[in-house]
């Protein structure tokens, strides 16, 4: 635990890309195999399932530290991050123990799921009475599982790599999907001679690189594969052995949960991946994002929803057929051989395959660009076509290049701290449109403004308070911003009636009053109710469905969005 938590102080000190990932690969290179696979599985984002909640801690920290709730709250406030204050506050430690990682997660942590609050209590306070600050705030980021320490996953496996001498490829592709910690799984994870034994086991996604400035600075339009940028879930279906697997982006199987895309599986030449998006489409409408959430926690769908929310695969790419890895090929080859591979599935099969836009230049994709945005269509997806499928996400092959996002001029309401480098500022906004005569929540944003600004807003915030809940201030309506957002839709869960998708701070509006600002009917006048998909400007069919036909299903299936 000693190694661990230096590792974590170095990669905490520095922001400098070579010095994290020389931290990472002098831990790698000398921590034992059974302590190293729990460091590669919390440093890749994966978290245990919380097992003590935030209220016992907080409770059991004050108790420990002689103070009332009320003032570790109020400490809680100034620091901004629970792992850190109760680090903070604690007592010296009564003893200093020595215990490894593994042994600290597997024999001290893990076994507490489950047990009463007394034999939490207890454990816990044994900790914290033999560890100093540095390892108790480690300790507390573990048990609360908000353990973050700024590195990404491709720098964890860059610095593997360096350290292990397998290629980074290779141990990335060794990571997807279930990945456990433990010492067997380490050594094949970087070992030269180690063999793929998991079937079930999807590729590391290749992903875009937002374009900026005029896309002309790419060459000739020719050289590339456009296709409409989709606003679903991206994710893998993998059929080897006999099985059909279906993994997301998240490395989250979720086959369960979209029985109609496992039924392409039998379908499926054995060794044979898929790459594409997950998405809600019923008769030749794409469905809004906020219908095909209705499905994401949903296990095993009932049959209303499953009628309701239909998910199809939208395919993009083949990676794998007759078990054979074609990531290497060209872009071109792997996409006839997808098509090829879709004109065999039967009828009825839930199989999109994405069509190509064909065009001249850039400004006519620029065109079928700015016409996007009335079907919900992020933008274009542009895609060199001598292109290998890669790995994460690297410049030059692959670029996403987004619609313009939507503005509207919404009044800061709340603010509450943020947490880390901004604890103590207020940053976490509130936001709220006109309706009747007062002001609707309609978003939050937590990004968008300069350091420079947000002590502005914070020093607002403090000294125009007229109410408290909690850490939440709300505020005078003085203040405008102009708000960015991806898409829109109707949504019963706000007070609104209307939801917006990836809200930011685009500026702040000196130049308009509070009662200037936008009105919730202004956002809804910008929900394009049963609108086409994009115009086609003699390009190719917008869909290529295994099954065009919806004849044979009830007129309610074959109904436009809400």
């Amino acid at each position: 635990m000693n190694r661990f938590s230096e590792l974590h102080t170095r990669l905490d000190e520095t922001t400098k890309t070579n010095v994290k990932i020389q931290a990472l690969v002098d831990y790698f290179r000398t921590a034992p195999e059974a302590d190293a696979a729990w460091a590669v599985w919390f440093l890749i984002g994966n978290r245990p399932k919380r097992i003590v909640a935030r209220a016992e801690l907080r409770s059991w920290a004050a108790a420990e530290a002689g103070i009332p709730e009320w003032l570790f709250d109020e400490s809680y406030l100034a620091v901004g991050d629970m792992a850190e204050t109760i680090a903070l506050l604690l007592p010296a430690p009564e003893s200093s123990e020595e215990i490894s990682l593994h042994d600290l997660i597997e024999e001290r942590l893990l076994p507490l799921r489950g047990a009463d609050p007394a034999e939490r209590r207890s454990a816990i306070r044994a900790i914290w009475s033999g560890f100093d600050e540095r390892r108790r705030f480690v300790w507390n980021k573990l048990i609360t599982g908000n353990f973050r320490v700024g590195v990404s996953r491709s720098l964890v496996i860059r610095a593997l790599a360096e350290a292990t001498g397998v290629n980074a490829p290779t141990i990335a592709h060794r990571l997807m999907g279930e990945w456990n910690p433990t010492p067997e799984s380490f050594a094949a994870l970087v070992s030269p001679a180690s063999v793929e034994t998991d079937a079930t086991r999807p590729y590391p996604f290749f992903l875009a690189h937002p374009i900026e400035g005029d896309p002309a600075i790419l060459g000739p339009a020719g050289d590339w594969q456009a296709e409409w940028k989709w606003d679903g879930i991206r994710a893998q279906l993998v059929r080897r052995g006999g099985a059909t697997s279906l993994w997301t982006r998240g490395e989250e199987l979720v086959t369960e949960r979209y029985p109609e895309i496992e039924a392409l599986g039998p379908h499926l030449p054995d060794g044979t991946v898929i790459d594409g998006e997950l998405l809600p489409r019923k008769g030749d409408r794409v469905l809004p994002f906020h219908d095909l959430q209705r499905r994401i926690g949903r296990k095993t769908p009932g049959r209303k929803l499953l009628a309701e929310v239909p998910v199809w695969l939208m395919a993009y790419d083949l990676l794998e057929w007759d078990g054979v890895d074609h990531r290497g090929e060209p872009l071109e080859k792997r996409r006839a051989a997808l098509g090829a591979l879709a004109e065999r599935l039967p009828k009825g099969s839930r199989l999109a395959v994405s069509e190509v836009l064909e065009a001249d230049d850039w400004p006519a994709l620029a065109a079928a660009r700015s016409a996007a945005v009335r079907a919900g269509v992020e933008g274009l997806m542009l895609k060199r076509k001598g292109s290998a499928y890669g790995v994460g996400r690297k410049r030059g092959d692959w670029w996403k290049w987004k619609v313009d996002p939507r503005t509207i001029d919404a009044v800061l309401i709340g603010a509450q701290p943020g947490s880390g480098k901004r604890a103590g500022l207020y940053t976490d906004y509130t936001f709220g449109l006109w309706a009747e005569g007062e002001l609707v929540t309609v978003a939050k944003a937590y990004s968008g403004l300069t350091d420079a600004e947000i002590r502005e807003v914070d020093a607002f915030v403090r000294a125009n308070t007229v109410a408290r809940f909690g850490p939440v201030r709300m505020v005078e309506p003085r203040l405008v911003f102009e708000l960015g957002f991806e898409g829109i839709q109707e949504s019963t869960r706000h007070r609104s009636g209307v939801a917006v998708r990836f809200p930011r701070v685009l500026r702040r509006r000196d130049d308009k009053r509070a009662d200037e600002a936008n009105s919730v009917a202004d956002l809804r006048a910008m929900i394009a109710v049963g609108e086409p998909m994009p115009p086609r400007s003699g390009m190719q069919t917008f869909f290529a469905f295994a099954d065009d036909d919806d004849g044979d299903r009830p007129e309610a299936d074959r109904a436009g969005p809400v």
